[in-house]
C-alpha cells in the first residue's frame, strides 16, 4: 500500500523525453526510500569460487568501503531489470542473474538509510568489469567467509556476505 497522499510533497525527477529532450517532471515524495538491488557477481553461477567486490569512491561518507555493485530501482522498474541496468552503468558489463540471496524480510536486507536491498547472484556474460561509476577499485575475492570479511564492507552488507557464502558454499 502506498503512503502517497494528495498532500504528499513532490520532488523533481529529471527525465529524457524523446519528443522534447531533457525535462523536469515531479514525482511524489513518499518518505520511504526507493528499493535497492545488489549483484553478487561470481565467476560462474554453477560452481562459484570468487565474488566481485567494489570499493566505493562516493559519496564521501561511504568512500573506501566495499559493497556489492547495484543501485536504486526506478519507479515502475522491475528489480531484476534495474540490477542489470545498474551493473552495466557502474561496471560496463552485462550480467545474467541467478538466485536471490534471501533476507529475513520479503523486501530484502535493511540498509542504514532505511531502504531495503534485494541481492542476486550473477555472472558476467559480456564485458570486462571496470570501476566506471561510484567505485575506484574492483577485486575478485575467494568465496570464503574469512577472506571476504577482511574487506571493510559497508556495515549493512556484512550479513549479506555471510548469507552469500552460506548460499553458494554451505559451511564455507
Amino acid at each position: 500500500m502506498s503512503d502517497i497522499t494528495p498532500g504528499t510533497p513532490a520532488v523533481p525527477l529529471h527525465v529524457e523525453d524523446p519528443n522534447v529532450g531533457p525535462r523536469v517532471a515531479f514525482r511524489p515524495e513518499s518518505g520511504t526510500p526507493r528499493p535497492v538491488v545488489g549483484a553478487a557477481v561470481v565467476d560462474e553461477v554453477a560452481a562459484p569460487t570468487v565474488v566481485l567486490a567494489a570499493r566505493r569512491s562516493a559519496p564521501e561518507v561511504l568512500a573506501g568501503l566495499w559493497e556489492f555493485p547495484g543501485g536504486k530501482v526506478e519507479p515502475g522498474e522491475d528489480p531484476r531489470a534495474a540490477l542489470v541496468r545498474e551493473v552495466r552503468e557502474e561496471l560496463g558489463v552485462h550480467i545474467r542473474l541467478d538466485r536471490e540471496v534471501a533476507a529475513d524480510h520479503p523486501e530484502g536486507w535493511l540498509l542504514g538509510n532505511g531502504a531495503r536491498m534485494r541481492v542476486f547472484t550473477a555472472e558476467i556474460v559480456e564485458g570486462d568489469p571496470q570501476p566506471l561509476e561510484d567505485h575506484d577499485r574492483l577485486e575478485w575475492r575467494a568465496l570464503d567467509r574469512a577472506a571476504l570479511q577482511e574487506l571493510d564492507w559497508i556495515p549493512a552488507d556484512r550479513p549479506i556476505v555471510d548469507a552469500l557464502v552460506e548460499l553458494v558454499r554451505p559451511g564455507g
